[in-house]
């Protein structure tokens, strides 16, 4: 039997702060780190098709 999922916690105060800050922030990539990211993804999604 599978197990109940738990709530998610909700941020307060300065760790909602934080957390708000960092999702705006823009990360950037290099071509390099780019090109690994889509082989990786494309090799795990011809794993999920199997």
């Amino acid at each position: 039997m599978a197990r109940s999922i738990k709530e998610t916690p909700i941020l307060f105060g300065e760790d909602a702060r934080r957390f708000e800050e960092r999702m705006k922030e823009k990360r950037s990539e290099t071509p390099e780190q780019r090109e690994k990211r889509l082989k990786d993804y494309e090799l795990a999604m011809k794993i999920f098709k199997k």
